[in-house]
C-alpha cells in the first residue's frame, strides 16, 4: 500500500527514472530523500484509506509477451482527494501468434463508488481439439534382451544302479565350489556313523533320508557349477531298474548325457549284460534328445582294475558297437575317458603320468568346458514341459525350455486346460532371473492358477501359438525288445516328453524296409503292405489310441515333444517318433 502511495505521487519523467533503475534500492529509506521536498506537499494528507476493487480482474504475469509502456498523456480523474489512472497499459494474449497479435482492452478501473460496476461478459468457450483414436497394438512375443551369459548346457548321469553316478556329481560340485568344504566334513562324518564311509560324496545330490539309508537314488538330483565358459545344469538320474520313469524324466532335459560305467571285475558286464541298465539308459538316453554321450569308466582306481589299460579297452571295445546302434556317431559323439569318482582322479586335475601313463586326454571338466553351443530355438514359439510341481509363496513349475523365450509378467496358457498364467519369477539355478531362452532349465512361479490345476506332462506356451492336444496319432516304431508279437489292441504304457499315458494300437499302417527306410510295397497292386502283427525289430508305421487326450507335437515340428518310449511290465519294447497328429478319432491320413 505504501509503495502504490508512492508511486502515483512521483512524476511520470521520474516514474520512468524509476523504471530504468537495473536493481531495486537497498533502503526505501535512502530512496524517500531522493524524492524532492515540493513534490511532498502536494500530497493530500486529508485522504481517505485505500480500498481495494474486488471486481478488478486477476493480475496475470506475462513473461517476454506484453511489454509495458507508460501512457503518452496521463488522464487522472480526482476520487476521494487521490489521483487513480483511468486506464492501464494493453496487455497482449499469449494464445494468439506473435506476428500478429490481437490486443484485448482491459476494463479500466474504477473509481471508488456506491455504483456497481458492470458484469464483465465472460469469453464464449472454444472447442477443444479431437484427440486421434489409439492405434490397436498387437502383443508382442517376448524377445531375448540383449545380456551375454554363459552358455547353459544340461548334462544328466546315467548308467546302472552302484556305477558311482552321485559321487562323481557330488565331486564335481564340490571341485566347482558348489559344495564348501565344512559341509563336505559333515557329510563324512554322517556317513562314517552309519559305516557307509564312501557314500558321503553322493550326499551332496541324495538329500532325502531314504537315498542315503538304502544308496539309492529315487528322484533326479540336481546341481548347478560353472566352468571359465559355461554353466552347467547337473541331474542325477535313478540307476535302478524300478525307477526308469524318473530316468527317463531326467533325460528329456538333457543335451548331453555321461554314462557312467564301473571297470571292477564283474560290475560292468552285470550292468551291460541282458537285463542290466547300461544298455537301457543308452537307447533312451538317444530317444530322449541326448546328443552328446561321455562314457566316463569310473572305479579306475579299485584294487582290481589299477588303471589297467587293458580294462579300459576291453570295456571301450564292448562298448562302442552297441552305442553306434543307438545311432550314436563314434566320431562326433561319442568319448571315452578314464576317472575316479571317489579320489577325484581326472576330473579336474590331469591324471599323474606315473599312475595313468598311458591317457593323455582332456579332463572331464575341460571337455565340457571345450563343448560347442548347442543351436537353439529362442526366437520360435515359447514351450515348456511340466516336469514337477510344488508350492513355494506360490504356483512353482520346473522344467526344461523346448522353445522361445520367457520374461518376467509374460502371460502364458497352459496347455491342456487353456488356463491363462502369469510369470511372476524366474529361477535359473535357484538364482532369480528377468528372463530365461530355450535351453535352460528353470523354475516359474506362476500367478492366476492352482498347485492342484498342474500336472507333469502339461506344456506352457504361447498364447498365439497353442501346442496341439490329441488323442490319436500316426507313429514310426522301432521295436527293440518283445518275447510276444504286437497287433492291433496291444496295450502299453507310452513316455513322451514329461507325460505318462497308456495307448492301445489301433492299426498297424505299413512296414518299412530297415536298409531303405522305405515302405514294403505289394509287387502286385504297388501298395504298401499291411502288416498283421509286428516283432521284434521291425520298423512299422501305426494308429495308436491314447487312453485321454494329452499335448504333443509332430516330431517335425518339436522334436522334443515328437519323441516317445514304449514300456510294457517294467522292460523298454520300442523308440518311436510322431509323424502326424489327430485331434479326433479316425482322422489321421496314412498318406
Amino acid at each position: 500500500k505504501q509503495w502504490y502511495q508512492r508511486r502515483v505521487a512521483i512524476t511520470a519523467g521520474e516514474y520512468k527514472s524509476y523504471l530504468s533503475m537495473s536493481v531495486e534500492p537497498e533502503s526505501w529509506e535512502d530512496f524517500e530523500e531522493t524524492v524532492p521536498k515540493q513534490q511532498l506537499s502536494n500530497l493530500n494528507i486529508n485522504a481517505s484509506e485505500f480500498v481495494p476493487n474486488v471486481f478488478a480482474q486477476p493480475f496475470v504475469p506475462k513473461f517476454g509477451g506484453a511489454v509495458f509502456t507508460p501512457p503518452q498523456q496521463q488522464q487522472q480523474q480526482q476520487t476521494n482527494g487521490h489521483q487513480v489512472p483511468v486506464k492501464q497499459p494493453e496487455i497482449v494474449d499469449d494464445n494468439k501468434q506473435a506476428e500478429e497479435p490481437e490486443v484485448k482492452p482491459v476494463a479500466t478501473e474504477p473509481a471508488v463508488t456506491n455504483e456497481k460496476p458492470a458484469p464483465v461478459a465472460a469469453p464464449p468457450p472454444q472447442p477443444k481439439p479431437t484427440e486421434p483414436a489409439p492405434e490397436q497394438v498387437k502383443p508382442k512375443r517376448a524377445t531375448k534382451p540383449k545380456v551375454k551369459r554363459k552358455d547353459n548346457i544340461n548334462i544328466v548321469f546315467i548308467g546302472h544302479v552302484d556305477a558311482g553316478k552321485s559321487t562323481i556329481g557330488g565331486h564335481l560340485l564340490y571341485l566347482t565350489g558348489q559344495v564348501d568344504k565344512r559341509t563336505l566334513e559333515k557329510f563324512e562324518k554322517e556317513a562314517k556313523e552309519m559305516n557307509r564311509e564312501s557314500w558321503y560324496l553322493s550326499w551332496a545330490l541324495d538329500t532325502n533320508d531314504e537315498e542315503r539309508d538304502k544308496g539309492k537314488t529315487v528322484e533326479v538330483g540336481r546341481g548347478f557349477f560353472e566352468t571359465e565358459n559355461k554353466r552347467f545344469t547337473l541331474l542325477d538320474a535313478p540307476g535302478h531298474r524300478c525307477f526308469v520313469s524318473n530316468m527317463i524324466g531326467g533325460a528329456a532335459q538333457a543335451d548331453v548325457g555321461v554314462l557312467v560305467i564301473s571297470a571292477r571285475k564283474g560290475e560292468f558286464e552285470t550292468g551291460f549284460d541282458r537285463g542290466g541298465q547300461t544298455r537301457e539308459h543308452a537307447m533312451l538316453a538317444k530317444t530322449a534328445g541326448v546328443k552328446k554321450l561321455i562314457v566316463l569308466i569310473n572305479k579306475m582306481d579299485d584294487p582290481s582294475v589299477e588303471w589297467d589299460p587293458e580294462r579300459y579297452n576291453e570295456i571301450k571295445n564292448r562298448l562302442s558297437p552297441f552305442l553306434k546302434q543307438c545311432n550314436f556317431n563314434p566320431k562326433s559323439d561319442l568319448i571315452f575317458m578314464p576317472a575316479s569318482g571317489l579320489t577325484g582322479a581326472n576330473l579336474k586335475q590331469p591324471l599323474d603320468p606315473k599312475v595313468c601313463p598311458w591317457y593323455t586326454g582332456p579332463t572331464f571338466l575341460k571337455y565340457l568346458d571345450d563343448l560347442p553351443c548347442f543351436q537353439r530355438t529362442s526366437d520360435g514359439p515359447f514351450r515348456l514341459s511340466v516336469v514337477e510341481k510344488y508350492k513355494d509363496m506360490g504356483t512353482m513349475v520346473m522344467g526344461k525350455i523346448i522353445s522361445g523365450t520367457v520374461t518376467k509378467n509374460q502371460t502364458l496358457t497352459i496347455m491342456p486346460n487353456k488356463d491363462s498364467v502369469q510369470v511372476m519369477d524366474i529361477l535359473i539355478d535357484d538364482e532369480e532371473s528377468d528372463w530365461a531362452e530355450s535351453g535352460d532349465n528353470v523354475k516359474l512361479k506362476l500367478k492366476n492358477i492352482e498347485e492342484e490345476d498342474i500336472s507333469a506332462g502339461f506344456v506352457l506356451c504361447s498364447p498365439d501359438n497353442l501346442c496341439r492336444i490329441a488323442d490319436t496319432v500316426l507313429v514310426q516304431i522301432q521295436i527293440v525288445e518283445l518275447k510276444n508279437i504286437i497287433a492291433p489292441g496291444f496295450n502299453c504304457i507310452m513316455h513322451i516328453h514329461s507325460a505318462i499315458q497308456e495307448v492301445s494300437f489301433k492299426e498297424l499302417v505299413c512296414s518299412l524296409d530297415k536298409k531303405t527306410g522305405k515302405r514294403k510295397m505289394d509287387p502286385r497292386t504297388q501298395t504298401p503292405i499291411r502288416p498283421r502283427c509286428a516283432k521284434e525289430g521291425d520298423v512299422v508305421y501305426a494308429k495308436l489310441q491314447l487312453s485321454s487326450a494329452i499335448c504333443i507335437e509332430a516330431f517335425s515340428d518339436y522334436q522334443q515333444m515328437g519323441r516317445f518310449v514304449l514300456r510294457e511290465e517294467g522292460k523298454t519294447i520300442a523308440i518311436g517318433k510322431v509323424l502326424k497328429i489327430s485331434e479326433k478319432l479316425n482322422s489321421v491320413s496314412t498318406n
